[in-house]
């Protein structure tokens, strides 16, 4: 499973990696908007959003994906939902099937 986690704290990238680590999880962490963002978000199974520490821009980037990727949101405010969004998911790819994604 592929997750991409935009905003948080920069200080916080190693433990959403170790999080998604754990559950394994391959992860990309943007706390910055770069250039290409939209190019390097690619197509995750998964799109967390903290929208409490990114910028506007980020978010409409980050929405903008998830539309074309036909996600629907999920919404989370602090980096422990990291966890239990991966369970989240598996649960509901069980109960549900594949074709549903998440952000």
């Amino acid at each position: 499973m592929s997750m991409v986690i935009i905003g948080g704290h920069d200080r916080m990238i190693r433990q959403y990696k170790q999080i998604c680590k754990e559950h394994q999880c391959k992860v990309k962490v943007f706390t910055q908007m770069s250039a290409n963002m939209r190019e390097q978000i690619g197509s995750p199974d998964v799109i967390v959003l903290f929208t409490n520490t990114v910028s506007h821009k980020m978010v409409r980037v980050a929405v903008s994906e998830a539309r074309r990727c036909q996600y629907y949101p999920m919404s989370h405010q602090q980096q422990q939902c990291i966890a239990g969004n991966l369970r989240k998911y598996r649960k509901s790819q069980r109960s549900i099937g594949s074709n549903i994604k998440h952000i």
